[in-house]
């Protein structure tokens, strides 16, 4: 069973977005085709869904601005600027995606204590969102990835893939992904190199 797992092509992530990442839009045709090349069995999405008063929010840290470093329940958080706040039109997917393709969507950094990068469980490593159990009961054993933003929601997602689906082949779409950083994106692709992650493109794959 092939799935695709589609990261966060949100709105808030996208030019225009609360959150942009340099150029974020520019991975929706190639999500839309590998969902229509045929190739996938189950292709499923997530979309970060924060409650107002989210804490990694730098308007939650009087004196805070956004990308400064705080804290959250007593570990090291980066402060972000309010996104993709539940029910608005920054958290929607971006009008182009094709999300009628999906078979389903996972919510992720609804706790407002704690920050959740990864799709399958928040950022403290104890609380999961369930995904993991839901491609193990459909029988996933490869398993490709790609979204926004490379050097943290789809790296982390890619690391608790490798960890959470043991047996499950994890790659990495490469052109199906932008990150926030230039230097965050080639260390987080070496950081899933290592962790057993294989790094593609869509033509590698359609």
């Amino acid at each position: 069973m092939k799935a695709l797992l589609i990261i966060d092509i949100q709105n808030g992530f996208c030019p225009g977005g609360n959150l942009p990442v340099p150029d974020g839009d520019s991975v929706v045709p190639v999500a839309n085709r590998l969902m229509a090349s045929g190739r996938y069995d189950l292709i499923i999405a997530s979309q970060d869904w924060h409650p107002r008063n989210h804490g990694s929010f730098a308007s939650q840290h009087p004196g805070k601005q956004p990308f400064e470093m705080g804290e959250l329940s007593g570990k090291p958080q980066m402060m972000w600027p309010d996104h993709c706040v539940q029910d608005t039109k920054d958290a929607e997917f971006h009008p182009d995606l094709n999300t009628g393709k999906f078979a389903y969507v996972q919510h992720k950094g609804e706790n407002p204590e704690i920050d959740s990068y990864s799709a399958f469980r928040d950022n403290d490593r104890t609380a999961s969102t369930g995904l993991s159990t839901y491609l193990r009961s459909k029988g996933v054993n490869e398993l490709d990835l790609c979204g926004l933003a490379t050097d943290y929601c789809v790296k982390f997602s890619a690391l608790d893939a490798v960890d959470l689906l043991p047996g499950v082949k994890v790659r990495f779409i490469e052109d199906a992904s932008r990150g926030i950083d230039p230097a965050g994106v080639e260390a987080a692709i070496a950081e899933m190199k290592a962790a057993g992650v294989e790094i593609v493109t869509s033509a590698d794959l359609i």
